[in-house]
């Protein structure tokens, strides 16, 4: 049983800064992504979705709970997954790099499997829900 990598990337042409507000701003979510709904369990440390803040994210069925890790403004955006999928220690980041009028997303996810033999079959799932939640924002940002 090893650990699972996903990454994908999308250029966007929105800056760095759309994007990160995005990402930073919950509510947002929706719009862009395959989660259907977010709520805010817990604020973070000095800002409400700080570091620390706890979302709770519903996608069809499937209703999780991720907490934030971390953020550089314009560059990058880290959480963790507390519960909802059948992962361990399941740890994501979204690094935002300028490039010539836009911004590359690239979204990496690192997780065990919480059953053993089930970890290709998360992996499946979720590589599909990253790209498709890697896409689409690249493709809202500019919009806002």
């Amino acid at each position: 049983m090893g650990r699972y990598t996903i990454e994908k990337t999308a250029p966007s042409t929105a800056a760095p800064g759309q994007v990160y507000r995005l990402l930073r701003d919950g509510s947002t979510w929706p719009a862009w992504s395959r989660i259907d709904a977010v709520e805010l369990e817990r604020e973070g440390d000095g800002e409400r979705e700080g570091v620390g803040a706890i979302r709770v994210l519903t996608s069809g069925r499937v209703r999780g709970r991720d907490r934030i890790t971390g953020f550089e403004p314009d560059r990058q955006f880290r959480y963790v997954h507390l519960e909802g999928l059948p992962v361990r220690d399941y740890e994501a980041r979204i690094d935002l790099a300028p490039v010539d009028g836009g911004t590359e997303i690239t979204w990496h996810v690192t997780f065990d499997a919480k059953y053993p033999g089930t970890g290709w079959l998360v992996r499946r799932s979720l590589d599909g829900f990253i790209r498709d939640n890697v896409n689409g924002l690249a493709e809202y940002a500019p919009s806002t």
